[in-house]
């Protein structure tokens, strides 16, 4: 029986800005998920419903950030800039691909 593939958790991810990594950062901003969780230890099935709803979500706003209610919009904005300037801080450069 093979092992699952287990997520390390947004704080131990590489950088943060990972695929993964940004399913939570989603599910923060639209509240799916409390920012004390960090999904450390979930299973990709687990991962995969996170992103499922997450995916919902950004569909009601047409998966644009610009199309955000302005409080959403200032949220995303904040979220985004700490968790970049933190991935940056881990070794992570936007100019490389996205799990690089």
């Amino acid at each position: 029986m093979q092992d699952k593939m287990i997520y390390s958790g947004f704080n131990l991810d590489s950088h943060g800005m990972t695929t993964l990594g940004r399913v939570v950062l989603d599910a923060w901003l639209f509240d799916l998920l409390p920012r004390s969780e960090d999904c450390t230890g979930w299973d990709l099935n687990r991962m995969q419903q996170v992103m499922d709803k997450v995916s919902l979500a950004w569909d009601e706003h047409g998966s644009l950030p610009s199309r955000l209610p302005p409080e959403l919009q200032r949220r995303h904005a904040e979220l985004y800039a700490w968790a970049a300037a933190r991935g940056r801080g881990l070794g992570w450069n936007p100019e490389l691909g996205e799990d690089e």
